[in-house]
């Protein structure tokens, strides 16, 4: 796209060069000079006057119209050479002129918002991976700025998608475009109404904008989130700073008291929603965080036979679901070790040690160290546990069959 702008700018330029000197050029074209004109017709006069043709009055009178016009091609001929000096002079201002023109088009033009559009819509299955899957670096801000760029050209291309108009929000949410994001969300919303992440993230540009009107749609969409996944942190959170923001503390609190019991002590968040509660005066004490000691024992020959194999701990709650609360994995040991799960190696946010108040510990021998493969490997299963001061003790021994 630049250099077709370019080359229309230089053509205009050439054919501005050529009209203007066309005239010159043209008379530059006569072969005989007024000189020898003027000669060539003074002997055709004089031929004529002696041979008495031509009376001597009027032998005169031809030769002083003959000088006028021999002075008028002198006149001309040194336009000629004028003009054909002038050349360099156009080609000059040609120069000056392309110089001027792409000094101006560089400063003020869009050839950098062209280049940058093309480039977006070449990486944006890139930009897509890199932001929502998280394969590479992060996108910078000026990476962010060409995803939004080539996901705005994708919508008006091929008409409303829910997934493009949720990224294009949450990227004019991070640079602070807050009712385009708004906007956005609710394009998606209109195609993907429960979709949690989607209201969340709608539920936030909300709540920043403010205003009686806003806090209210914020509360009603993190209702519906809720609705659909009932142990989600982020929404519960926002939850109970759009009760506060409304001035409903009573709500905000019990919101925060929830939020307090189900978050692992050393998440960020814990010690702000802490602090909020205290700051309402409600007495609320640190909870100590939740801890599973084991001690495993593995036969030796197990690790000598199968050197290359895994060992997967995790915690389930007894007859409850299938995801752990808990997980680890370490290559097979040989003899006793000593493990600890905490809160922290939850699988899923929401899901963890403070959960649930009885657990049974499973230890998982896989000789290919993948937790999926079932040939040859085998399980052991601790009896259901009761949390102790928030700690559970279990003892398992594998060996071999």
């Amino acid at each position: 796209m630049m250099w077709q702008l370019l080359l229309g700018t230089v053509l205009m330029l050439a054919l501005s060069v050529v009209f203007m000197a066309w005239p010159r050029s043209a008379r530059a074209g006569e072969q005989q000079t007024p000189a020898q004109l003027f000669a060539e017709r003074m002997d055709l006069l004089a031929t004529a006057r002696d041979a008495g043709e031509l009376a001597e009055q009027d032998f005169d009178s031809a030769a002083n119209e003959l000088k006028q016009q021999f002075l008028e091609q002198e006149a001309k001929a040194v336009q000629l050479k004028a003009s054909q000096n002038s050349w360099r002079w156009y080609g000059g201002l040609s120069t000056a002129l392309l110089v001027m023109v792409a000094g101006i088009y560089s400063w003020n033009g869009h050839y950098r918002e062209l280049a940058d559009w093309q480039l977006a819509q070449q990486k944006l299955p890139e930009y897509g991976e890199r932001a929502l899957l998280e394969h590479g670096e992060p996108l910078s801000e000026q990476e962010l700025a060409r995803f939004g760029l080539a996901l705005r050209t994708k919508l008006a291309r091929d008409g409303d998608d829910a997934a493009a108009w949720f990224l294009l929000g949450r990227i004019w949410l991070s640079q602070g475009f807050m009712m385009d994001a708004i906007d956005a969300f609710e394009k998606a919303l209109q195609m993907t109404p429960n979709r949690p992440a989607l209201l969340i993230s709608y539920s936030q540009a909300l709540l920043v904008v403010g205003g009686d009107d806003k806090l209210a749609k914020a509360g009603r969409a993190l209702a519906r989130a809720l609705t659909a996944e009932p142990d989600n942190l982020d929404a519960l959170s926002l939850l109970a700073f759009v009760a506060y923001e409304k001035g409903d503390m009573a709500e905000a609190a019990a919101a925060w008291t929830i939020l307090l019991d189900r978050l692992p002590t050393t998440d960020p968040r814990y010690a702000v929603v802490l602090e909020k509660l205290q700051a309402l005066g409600h007495e609320v004490s640190v909870r100590q965080e939740r801890l599973v000691l084991l001690t495993l024992d593995v036969d030796p020959s197990l690790r000598q036979q199968y050197p290359d194999a895994s060992v997967f701990v995790f915690v389930r709650q007894p007859d409850g679901p299938a995801l752990p609360v808990a997980a680890q994995r370490i290559p097979v040991p040989a003899g006793e070790l000593q493990l600890m799960l905490t809160e922290e190696m939850a699988m899923q946010p929401g899901w963890t040690l403070a959960s649930i108040d009885d657990v049974e510990v499973v230890a998982r021998f896989s000789p290919s160290g993948s937790v999926d493969d079932r040939q040859g490997s085998f399980e052991v299963v601790s009896a259901p546990q009761l949390f102790s001061d928030g700690k559970v003790q279990v003892s398992l021994r594998l060996k071999a069959e």
